[in-house]
């Protein structure tokens, strides 16, 4: 179908997601060096690495915790009180979006939609989804993760 009006990408940049996924399951996260190998290899700049690796919320350009917990501050979220679930996290492991606890063992981050508005708020914890949260319920769950 090329030459109809298609740009098909050059299949190195089709499978740059592909590849930044596989780098973040090998070394937790996307590091500085693997974005240059990466730039190098698929003969792309490494802005446009960087680019794409910064942009995907699900990768990470830093080292993560074993469990990531990542709080949808979407709307119906946030209308939901989304805001009090984030203070609960925090209260419990004693740190802010963006950090690490010192013992390794969480990160925590905000995202936008997870895709479970019907049932605000919410939250993932690397792929558990937990819904209909309430500051109760958060130190059970975080507990369950230790």
């Amino acid at each position: 179908m090329a030459g109809k009006g298609v740009i098909t990408p050059p299949r190195d940049r089709a499978d740059l997601v592909e590849r930044l996924k596989e780098t973040q399951r090998r070394y937790g996260h996307v590091p500085e060096e693997a974005i240059a190998e990466l730039a190098e290899s698929l003969a792309i700049p490494v802005h446009e690495v960087y680019g794409v690796a910064s942009f995907y919320s699900f990768l990470s350009l830093k080292p993560l915790g074993r469990n990531v917990i990542r709080v949808c501050k979407s709307l119906p979220c946030y209308l939901k009180s989304a805001e009090v679930i984030m203070k609960a996290v925090e209260k419990e492991l004693g740190i802010v979006p963006g950090e690490t606890t010192a013992d390794g063992r969480f990160s925590f981050e905000l995202i936008n939609c997870i895709g479970l508005c019907d049932h605000a708020p919410a939250m993932l914890i690397n792929h558990d989804a937990h819904v209909d949260l309430t500051p109760q319920k958060i130190k059970q769950i975080l507990k369950s993760y230790e």
